[in-house]
């Protein structure tokens, strides 16, 4: 039984702003001043457009459903495909949790005063993450003709909620000026620089359309056309975004976590409409499940295709009959995510242990980015190799720099390199365990 091809244009353009967009980290570009307006344009030219043109060569010359795991076996051999499939995968479900408390997190704080004590409650945020992390990755598993439209209404209120925020500014920026002196040279500091490897990482997820090529109509024509308009209109958020919440309030008073509410209550009180925050707050959830539902989808195609080739137990190359997904893939990627979730709480505070998710997800997701820009090498898209593959290799390493939140310098050091280091090491051990039996 084979995958449905229920993607066309509209679809997979939508996926892959839902993929790539990803609006908590505005709050922490804005936080770090008006230089990192040019960061966003900097990493859109010299990581999104490489990375838009390695996927759309690379799934033209390995088409099928499985991406990454495809794409790295065609190239390097089958435990470099696993290896790659794995980590990938991996950095995902570290992805799940950091996203799920930031978004969860931000919701709280935006409901208003009654709700902004649970932002910062452990228990709360938790327990509304596990909800959402569900939602998203239930609503994909019962098909993709529904769970589509988990990730369409997640882009369209990721549209909308930059529309908003450039609205305020504008009014703000009428009424009395900037808040902020627009200086956009980006300013060197050690305790920021590991948000510039953020600034690449929120440029990704191109990639995970390319996952989906396999239910995608006509992916040779569709697929290319879906990543120059996802990048645009990423480039164009991130930015536009980025000024409009610096415009508002100042960097200092912009939290990295509950940058987004802070400048929602500004705008509010600036026009006179209480329900604004509120209606802020619906919209960034939105986005969440949007963009948890469509990563998730697309990372448990990596598995499946691994299960096909019998390298994971055979459960994970299964269709459902009924719903026509790889639905173990689905439900393990939960598991692990709900599982990170909770263990990266222990020794912690919840800000210091959400640094050390971005962190360690960073790390972890970017070290596939080696294959992706190696097979463009390989088709002969040189430019976008070198280009793609030195942006990788800077966001690792701004990656491992601790920020200024982190106090036990030792522990968030530690749970980088145990992370990482498990990682890679699992696969290994699964690899040789599955490759001997086939």
């Amino acid at each position: 039984m084979e995958l449905k091809r229920e993607l066309g244009l509209r679809d997979i353009s939508l996926f892959a702003i839902s993929c790539i967009v990803g609006s908590r980290w505005i709050a922490a570009a804005a936080h770090t001043g008006p230089g990192a307006v040019t960061l966003w344009l900097l990493g859109a030219v010299f990581f999104l457009v490489p990375l838009a043109v390695a996927v759309a060569t690379l799934s033209a010359r390995y088409p099928g459903a499985g991406g990454l795991y495809l794409w790295t076996r065609g190239d390097y051999g089958a435990l470099h495909g696993f290896l790659a499939f794995w980590v990938y995968w991996m950095g995902i479900a570290f992805w799940f949790p950091s996203a799920a408390i930031f978004y969860m997190s931000a919701g709280f704080y935006t409901l208003g005063p009654r709700y902004q004590a649970l932002a910062g409650n452990r228990y709360y945020v938790l327990a509304a993450a596990l909800v959402a992390i569900w939602i998203a990755l239930g609503s994909n598993m019962v098909g993709v003709h529904i769970g589509k439209w988990t990730e369409n209404l997640g882009a369209a209120a990721t549209w909308l909620l930059c529309a908003v925020f450039v609205a305020l500014a504008a009014v703000a920026w009428n009424r009395g000026g900037p808040a902020t002196p627009m200086h956009f040279l980006p300013h060197w500091d050690w305790s920021t620089v590991s948000f510039w490897s953020t600034i690449a990482y929120a440029m990704s997820g191109m990639e995970l359309a390319g996952f989906m090529s396999g239910e995608i109509r006509d992916p040779l024509r569709n697929l290319p056309r879906a990543g120059w308009i996802s990048g645009a209109f990423a480039t164009v958020f991130y930015a536009g975004a980025t000024i409009a919440l610096l415009v508002l309030l100042r960097p200092e008073k912009i939290s990295e976590l509950n940058g987004l509410a802070e400048a929602g209550e500004a705008g509010a009180r600036l026009v006179g409409i209480a329900w604004l925050s509120p209606a802020i707050a619906l919209l960034v959830l939105a986005s969440a499940v949007g963009q948890i539902g469509g990563l998730g989808t697309g990372v448990s195609r990596l598995p499946f295709a691994a299960g096909v080739d019998r390298l994971l137990p055979k459960a994970f190359g299964r269709i459902h009959p009924r719903w026509g997904t790889p639905y173990i893939s689905i439900l393990t990627l939960g598991g692990v995510a709900t599982f990170l979730l909770v263990a990266i709480q222990l020794g912690d505070s919840l800000r210091a242990a959400y640094d050390e998710l971005v962190s360690l997800m960073v790390i972890v997701g970017f070290l596939p980015f080696v294959y992706i820009f190696g097979g463009a090498w390989k088709a002969g898209k040189r430019l976008s190799a070198l280009a793609g593959g030195g942006i990788t290799a800077l966001a690792i390493a701004c990656a491992i720099m601790p920020t200024a939140s982190v106090t036990k310098v030792w522990l968030f050091e530690g749970k980088l390199a145990l992370g990482t280091a498990a990682v890679i090491g699992s696969a290994m051990l699964v690899y040789r365990r599955h490759a001997k039996g086939r």
